[in-house]
């Protein structure tokens, strides 16, 4: 018995030896699977900031940061803010930073309080630089509207994408930078852009990229006449009437037209001036199923300050001829679709 309880006197003495020699367990550090993409540039001459003091990326280190490059009249941005601003709110407390860098794709939307109040309509509640001068955009080597880098703790570039879409695996690349614990929330699109097939339309001479539907075509700085035109293609413009082309826009000089047939669910349009529009569908008042955000029941659109309007929300990616009978002072950049 005395050889027994001396033999567990040693096991135990054995054991307790080994606990104290032992060094403290070492903590493993949880690595990202994804790729480094280099070093994450530093936001350069930033003309104005909203919703936060100027920020430093070199002071956001052991932050995970999302750079949004954006602009408030391109839909394809607009329809990304939601979900930023639901990743603002789930996971700012856990350690993300979100800094929307406004690089302006037209001269109006250079204007501090435009941004501001585009930023204010939209929810935005975190940190936005203006980079009128296209300074950090080219830091980034960026040429797309939206683009999204995500930056690790380190400020290393881990994740990069560009466009709409890819929702649900930006939201896991923010996870598991932050090696966030607990629910993950699918996020489902709602736009097929598979169904959408009319691209986005300029109009400035500096910015058309397919010519005019009219044989008169566009000449820089000119006013032109253009006649009743015939519509034959799709996914080309065709003007009425007289129009001004300017750098980035048109503008009617008298009451004029625009026609379109485009297949898509949704129309957007940036326009300025002081304006009234009307809307028709196949040369007819536009359906109450049709009308935009921003048409009203009697098909009209006012046009008061420089922005994006939703001129046509349907329930189909169908086909359709639109026209647009556009008042004096009428401005229009672009069409965009949805």
């Amino acid at each position: 018995m005395k050889i027994v309880l001396l033999a567990i006197a040693a096991i135990v003495a054995f054991v307790l030896i080994l606990t104290i020699a032992l060094p403290p367990p070492v903590e493993i550090e949880k690595r990202s699977n994804l790729p480094l993409l280099g070093k994450a540039p530093e936001f350069v001459e930033i003309s104005g900031w909203i919703n936060s003091e100027p920020v430093k990326l070199e002071d956001l280190k052991g932050k995970v940061v999302l750079v949004d490059f954006w602009t408030y009249s391109c839909i394809n941005c607009i329809r990304t803010l939601p979900y930023i601003n639901s990743w603002n709110e789930k996971y700012s407390a856990k350690g993300l930073v979100i800094i929307g860098v406004h690089t302006p794709e037209f001269e109006f939307e250079k204007d501090y309080n435009n941004v501001k109040s585009a930023v204010e309509k939209y929810g935005v509640k975190y940190a936005v630089a203006q980079d009128n001068n296209y300074s950090t955009w080219r830091a980034y080597k960026n040429n797309y509207w939206p683009r999204k880098y995500l930056v690790d703790k380190d400020g290393n570039i881990r994740y990069d994408h560009i466009g709409e879409g890819g929702y649900e695996e930006t939201e896991k690349a923010i996870q598991e930078l932050l090696d966030a614990a607990g629910n993950t929330t699918s996020i489902k699109q709602e736009t097929d852009f598979s169904q959408i097939a009319t691209p986005e339309l300029y109009l400035g001479y500096n910015f058309i990229r397919q010519a005019l539907g009219n044989e008169e075509g566009l000449v820089a700085n000119s006013i032109n006449s253009y006649k009743t035109p015939n519509i034959t293609q799709a996914n080309i413009v065709y003007l009425e009437g007289k129009w001004k082309s300017e750098a980035d826009r048109i503008i009617a000089v008298e009451n004029a037209s625009v026609y379109l047939i485009y297949k898509a669910k949704n129309v957007n349009i940036v326009s300025g001036g002081n304006s009234t529009l009307r809307i028709l569908i196949g040369m007819a008042t536009i359906e109450e199923n049709y009308l935009g955000q921003d048409t009203n029941k009697d098909g009209s659109v006012i046009i008061a300050e420089k922005r994006l309007y939703n001129i046509i929300s349907a329930q189909s990616y169908d086909a359709h001829l639109l026209e647009i009978r556009a008042s004096l002072g009428f401005e229009l950049y672009t069409f965009t679709f949805g």
